[in-house]
């Protein structure tokens, strides 16, 4: 079973002959169908189905050319609703199963953004080549299947600002570095020195969480896992219309990327509340707008 099913509301799904149903279920009523042709006879096709909001399962295979579907793989999905990033996207192909992942350099995070591609088939119908580098805009969510809630950081209206100075000082500095500017380089290392000697001092005697107020750090084997710690800036609870379990989708500010995590209610320790701070590992999913591809 897919480790994710349980972010969108399938936590009691522990055998084939219950996500078979499901599966049935899909094909009878998607929500949306794609398509591509492979070749005169074959088509290789998408059916999803929203179980809640914004939320659910798609599966993917192909149709032979006596009309039977040949499941290849199948996948939980959280749509987001506002577009995260407009940056330059590299698509390439994952080697385990017929499906893509994305990636792109946001600088305010430090590190690439690699997420799950949502719309692989239309990904397919734009005919674009792998491992090219084109201009999309891109919207992000994630799913997590553990997550706890932290307090907030209480900040005045001095250091809220010094702290975005601060950020866009350092966005631009990972900018002018990646462009091969050798002042730049110098001063983020001798930068990650002194932030280096802060922290280490100032851990002796406070709590991480109240020194770190967000994080974004790749995690695990899996390229497109990361843990997180982001600040909620709205939620909302969906029940999924198959399980009646209850779901958690939270808008969250994560290094100043904002995108929206969905977390089954059980597997969140704390209650949300906007201002406070979700903290757990996700699975990070994109959906790319190739018009302009």
């Amino acid at each position: 079973m897919h480790g994710f099913l349980r972010a969108v509301g399938f936590s009691q799904i522990s055998e084939r002959k219950k996500l078979d149903q499901i599966i049935g279920r899909i094909m009878e009523e998607p929500t949306q169908k794609h398509t591509f042709q492979t070749n005169k006879k074959q088509y290789y096709t998408e059916f999803s189905k929203d179980f809640a909001e914004n939320m659910g399962i798609a599966i993917r295979g192909e149709y032979d050319e006596l009309g039977f579907f040949h499941l290849e793989h199948y996948f939980p999905y959280f749509s987001g609703n506002i577009v995260t990033v407009r940056e330059d996207i590299i698509i390439n192909k994952r080697v385990d199963t017929d499906a893509f992942t994305g990636m792109c350099d946001i600088y305010k995070l430090g590190v690439s953004l690699i997420f799950y591609l949502q719309n692989s088939v239309d990904y397919m119908n734009s005919k674009s080549k792998d491992n090219i580098s084109r201009t999309a805009s891109v919207n992000i969510s994630a799913l997590s299947t553990e997550g706890n809630i932290l307090l907030g950081l209480e900040k005045d209206e001095k250091a809220t600002q010094k702290g975005l100075a601060d950020f866009k000082k350092r966005t631009q500095l990972i900018a002018d570095a990646r462009a091969g500017n050798q002042d730049a380089i110098d001063s983020l290392t001798i930068e990650e020195i002194d932030l280096y000697a802060s922290i280490n001092k100032r851990a002796r005697t406070q709590d991480i969480y109240s020194i770190v107020e967000t994080c974004f750090v790749p995690y695990g084997s899996e390229s497109d896992n990361y843990s997180i710690v982001g600040i909620i800036l709205n939620w909302k609870i969906v029940t999924n219309q198959y399980t009646n379990e209850e779901v958690y989708q939270i808008l969250m500010n994560c290094n100043d990327l904002v995108f929206s995590v969905c977390i089954n209610k059980k597997d969140l320790f704390g209650e949300p509340m906007i201002g406070r701070r979700f903290k757990g590992t996700i699975w990070m999913q994109g959906k790319v707008d190739f018009a302009d591809f």
